[in-house]
């Protein structure tokens, strides 16, 4: 009983110490991670960066307490951080390709060729961005899937920004009859073009004859329209424009070939 008093009294005060270092220094911790967060809006970070950025403050300050609680107890801190610093490079090695996702993480989210809310084209997938991840980018398609990416995948990769601009031209093309008079053609489009409520009026449709084959005469359209209206821009024309070419008796091609016989 003597001996465990003796060692309550010699260590009473170590572990009050500890519980108070512990307790304040993850108040500090906490409060200096929201405080980087506040300074990260106030700058405008995107809104994507900062929840990431502050984690990373709060964890680093929170390792700095543990240590400091490990030294009040007589842990050597130096032979500490040798153990955290071996068993961090263990877990990198093993962790090889998570790192490299890490890292492409870190670089997405500090260059961000992309933010949330961008339709992108990543790795084959067309999609909106929904959420950029530490190790994974998550798109969410055109047809409501989930695409989970890799970010090593994504900085490896070209990556097509279609919101990027803020306005982006839809490239189309039609084919009618080669017997089809052009100037008619280029009528009927227009006004399709001019009753689409999602184009750029300052910007002006091109309509361009692409080339002319046996039967069959090709246009190209190309409508400006904001970023977020791309596929209703192209859905509004594909509809309206066909149904344009039936009322106005537009005929659809008909591929032709000639042959010729010699006696």
């Amino acid at each position: 009983m003597n001996h465990i008093s003796t060692l309550a009294i010699e260590f009473a005060p170590k572990v009050l110490l500890a519980v108070i270092t512990l307790i304040i220094g993850f108040w500090i911790a906490n409060k200096l991670a929201g405080f980087t967060s506040k300074i990260l809006k106030n700058r405008k970070v995107d809104d994507t960066v900062i929840p990431f950025l502050s984690n990373i403050v709060s964890v680093l300050l929170k390792v700095v307490v543990l240590i400091s609680v490990a030294g009040i107890f007589g842990v050597q801190t130096t032979s500490f951080i040798a153990i955290l610093a071996s068993a961090g490079l263990a877990v990198g090695l093993a962790l090889q390709g998570s790192l490299g996702h890490f890292a492409s993480g870190v670089l997405l989210l500090t260059f961000r060729p992309y933010k949330v809310g961008d339709l992108v084209v990543i790795s084959g997938f067309t999609g909106e961005v929904e959420e950029i991840q530490v190790f994974n980018t998550v798109l969410r398609t055109l047809d409501n899937k989930k695409i989970i990416i890799p970010n090593g995948s994504v900085t490896s990769g070209p990556i097509t920004n279609i919101s990027g601009q803020g306005t982006i031209r839809v490239d189309m093309q039609y084919a009618v009859s080669g017997a089809e008079d052009i100037d008619k053609v280029t009528k009927v489009i227009k006004s399709v073009s001019d009753a689409c409520p999602f184009l750029l009026k300052d910007k002006p449709t091109d309509i361009l004859v692409n080339s002319q084959e046996i039967g069959i005469t090709k246009f190209d359209v190309r409508p400006w329209c904001n970023s977020e209206h791309y596929w209703d821009t192209y859905y509004f024309m594909q509809e309206n424009i066909k149904r344009s070419f039936v009322s106005e008796g537009i005929i659809a091609p008909k591929p032709a070939m000639e042959v010729s016989l010699t006696k």
